[in-house]
């Protein structure tokens, strides 16, 4: 399909050999994809953002992008299956910073607010060797504008919906005089969602709803002064509390989990120099029954960053290559009551070299080295290699080549080293080979028609995978080899009609994700099946209609089948997922009022989650946001 795409859009397939000059641009802060050639990497519009500014993090990718997600349930926890691995394999960075849970060594997708960040970016397979450990399924990048624009922006926005979930957010972005030498800017958002659940029935086909309730709150602050000679002061903070109930109206069985996150971050930047550092607290807290015992977890992280970057031209017609060097020092506090001693410390440390070097108009080599260093642990040298290659391009047409090989790790968690009985001090670093090659294409088929479409091929091989053994009493070990090995392709059309700006967004992924090792007697039953709650096929589809303010979403994806049973003899069935949205956007002099609407599962499709009980059919939200803008006239 793609070649056809290419003979029959494109009427030359001669090389542009024109030469623009470009003013120097100046990148604020770290954006790791610079050093990801040869990777994919997905950027999500600011327009989608905005749409699910009410919704988590995993509902948008849900419809945008193959990660897989394993939802307990609304308003529960929302891990990601990524590329066939685990939800231990991802690795989330806010403003290039680690946020996993270190004692569980994943992040909860639920508890991540699309309105808390500017930019999100996904970045397909193993890339340890630029972020750190955890990287091993791909990356997932939260990043804060680094300049809020001039004068006042206020925004209130309130969302009801069905089943008496409502959500609210108030926020504001201010910034100082455009064009002053110095420049201070920031925003502020606080949130307040509460999801109560109440379907009105117990059950659907004769699956139970489980009766959950749940609340989340967070504030969300940063702020940024950009000062003379080129250099940026900026802070962050992030505070969440999130709390789950289970089986709320029953005394007994009733059971809580509350999460809280204080993370604070303060960089300095120069043109060559970037220092940064942070403070993570996470704090656990599980109880049951009337909640007056519960079980603590407390984690402390205090992190030191400091990297400089410098530049050269290799010849006189200007092949840039950019060299970035840094180490990063982590000390880290944990306070657990199931753990050997009351207070664990450890240290951990981090060197690293990225090199980018655009060698000629259409060639681009990235290579990466890290070497990370854990107290009474031994983590891996991770290097890294990637491609990309034009092929031709003209005004209309470009095609591009990529691809890269990548060693990653994971450093195993807390939990897995420092549980009594059942963690293993002595256990060795997960250890993967991720290599992936793919095509990009972009098609200017008339002044209002764009067409962009890729397809990547990827191959993972995990040794030392973790596995709590049952035949040891669930003791963890490094028993399994995982291969996961797939294809993805995503498509974008853009186009004009009778003033519609109209446009779809498709997308579709095969994983075959299996256990390779025979480890054991039991093993044989599960060698080369599937691994559980990853779907083999899944696809997405989005389709916008857009006049003026006015603006009409569908939103689609498929899931084939999942098997939550090692053998695969026991699955969750596939489904069609269906959602509608329409906005409205009035306008009064400095006062802005948007007006959107929300149908979910329009279909009313069943469908199942991790524990096997039934998920919400058809429902419905309403969502008002008034916004002030002090710049406008």
């Amino acid at each position: 399909m793609l070649l056809f795409l290419i003979l029959s859009g494109s009427n030359s397939l001669h090389a542009q050999h024109d030469t623009i000059s470009l003013n120097p641009l100046t990148v604020r802060g770290f954006a790791p994809e610079r050093f990801m050639a040869g990777l994919k990497v997905q950027r999500i519009d600011s327009v989608t953002i905005q749409q699910f500014r009410f919704q988590n993090i995993s509902e948008l990718l849900a419809f945008h992008s193959p990660m897989a997600f394993k939802n307990y349930g609304p308003g529960q926890l929302n891990t990601v299956a990524f590329r066939g691995t685990s939800s231990m394999h991802t690795a989330v960075l806010w403003n290039g910073l680690n946020i996993n849970q270190p004692n569980l060594g994943q992040t909860d997708f639920s508890t991540l607010p699309v309105a808390g960040f500017e930019r999100l970016a996904v970045q397909y397979g193993a890339s340890a060797s630029v972020v750190g450990t955890d990287a091993v399924g791909g990356s997932l990048l939260l990043e804060s504008a680094g300049r809020q624009p001039s004068g006042l922006r206020a925004q209130l926005c309130r969302q009801q919906g069905s089943f008496n979930n409502f959500q609210t957010q108030a926020g504001a972005t201010y910034g100082g005089k455009a064009g002053a030498s110095s420049y201070f800017s920031g925003k502020t958002l606080v949130y307040d969602g509460q999801m109560n659940n109440n379907y009105g029935t117990t059950e659907r086909r004769n699956y139970l709803f489980e009766p959950s309730k749940s609340r989340q709150r967070g504030l969300v602050q940063d702020l940024t002064w950009n000062l003379r000679k080129q250099r940026q002061i900026s802070a962050h903070a992030w505070f969440t509390d999130n709390s789950v109930v289970l089986a709320p109206e029953n005394p007994v069985a009733r059971e809580q989990t509350r999460t809280q996150s204080y993370r604070s971050m303060v960089q300095y930047q120069t043109p060559s120099w970037t220092w940064r550092t942070a403070w993570i607290r996470d704090l656990i807290e599980f109880g049951k029954g009337d909640f007056s015992t519960p079980e603590h977890t407390g984690t402390d992280r205090f992190v030191t960053r400091l990297e400089k970057e410098k530049e050269w031209n290799l010849s006189k017609n200007g092949s840039p290559l950019s060299v970035r060097m840094g180490a990063e020092l982590a000390h880290y506090r944990t306070r657990v009551e199931g753990y050997t001693l009351p207070l664990i410390t450890e240290n951990r440390a981090d060197i690293f070299v990225m090199s980018r070097w655009q060698a000629t108009e259409r060639l681009l080599f990235s290579a990466a080295l890290r070497q990370a260093f854990v107290t009474r642990f031994d983590p891996p040298l991770t290097p890294s290699v990637g491609v990309d290659y034009v092929f031709f391009t003209t005004q209309k047409t470009t095609l591009k080549a990529k691809g890269a090989v990548a060693k990653s790790y994971r450093v195993p968690t807390l939990n897995e080293r420092y549980w009594k009985t059942l963690g293993n001090p002595d256990i060795r670093p997960e250890r993967s080979w991720n290599k992936e090659i793919g095509v990009e294409l972009k098609q200017n088929i008339a002044d209002s028609q764009i067409l962009t479409a890729s397809l990547t091929a990827f191959h993972n091989r995990v040794d030392d995978w973790t596995y709590w053994n049952p035949e040891r009493n669930y003791r963890v070990e490094n028993l399994q080899l995982v291969v996961a090995r797939g294809v993805e392709f995503l498509s974008r059309y853009q186009t004009t009609y009778l003033r519609w700006q109209l446009g779809a967004t498709a997308g579709y992924a095969l994983t075959r994700a299996s256990q390779e090792r025979l480890y054991d007697a039991y093993a044989a039953d599960i060698v080369g099946k599937q691994l559980v709650y990853v779907p083999v096929h899944q696809g997405n589809l989005t389709i916008f209609a857009q006049r003026g303010t006015l603006r009409l979403t569908a939103l689609g994806r498929a899931v084939k089948r999942s098997y939550y049973t090692f053998d695969n003899s026991r699955n969750l069935p596939g489904y069609v997922f269906v959602s509608l949205l329409g906005e409205k956007t009035l306008t009064l002099a400095r006062l802005q009022a948007t007006m959107q609407a929300q149908v979910h599962n329009l279909t009313n499709a069943f469908y199942l989650n991790v524990k096997r009980n039934a998920m919400p059919g058809r429902s419905f939200s309403f969502t008002l946001l008034v916004a002030y803008n002090s710049e406008s006239k």
